[in-house]
């Protein structure tokens, strides 16, 4: 297991898939590096290339109003963070491919941080940290424990910015998780 410093640098020169081609920024993910409750979403978009910060589109500020609500703060409370850290041309979802040469850097960070909470930000997510055969729509809200660690999803914000009837969805599924992380806290 890489610590921190040679962990970033190893993102940083990364070129096991096509996306550190075209890539502006590596996005590798922030917030409290010893936090309880890690958000993982999909990829950067293009704010976030742009900045070589994660959530700080649209999407990241729509999170952002929701989490503060609950008195949730990224540098105190939680650490966020992306299956691939580079940018897929147009926002398309990643390529298995990609997600899979890219995994492993999550992987290490989520054990550098030993997290109590795994919160899956949308389908991507979910798909590459739970288990493929989990549906969104199907399967938002609902907990697995797995090695001591809790684990579950949600809509991604993207996903309530084009649909506004998930909105009230994704801010039930907050609340259960600030409720979850108070417990554990």
């Amino acid at each position: 297991m890489l610590q921190w410093k040679e962990l970033y640098e190893e993102c940083s020169r990364c070129n096991k898939c096509r996306l550190g081609d075209t890539r502006t920024n590596m996005v590798f993910g922030e917030g409290n590096p010893k936090a309880k409750l890690i958000f993982v979403g999909e990829a950067p978009g293009a704010d976030e290339d742009r900045t070589g910060r994660p959530f700080v589109g649209r999407a990241g500020q729509l999170f952002e109003k929701g989490v503060q609500a609950l008195d949730l703060i990224r540098e105190r409370d939680f650490y966020i963070a992306n299956i691939c850290k580079c940018r897929p041309e147009r926002n398309r979802t990643p390529f298995e491919d990609e997600a899979k040469a890219c995994i492993s850097h999550l992987r290490n960070q989520v054990a550098l941080i030993k997290p109590k909470i795994i919160v899956c930000l949308g389908a991507t997510a979910m798909k590459y940290i739970i288990d493929p055969s989990w549906r969104i729509t199907r399967d938002r809200g609902k907990w697995l424990e797995r090695k001591g660690c809790y684990l579950t999803c949600t809509f991604h914000p993207s996903a309530v910015l084009r649909d506004d009837s998930k909105k009230i969805l994704l801010w039930r599924d907050l609340q259960a998780i600030k409720t979850k992380y108070d417990e554990i806290k």
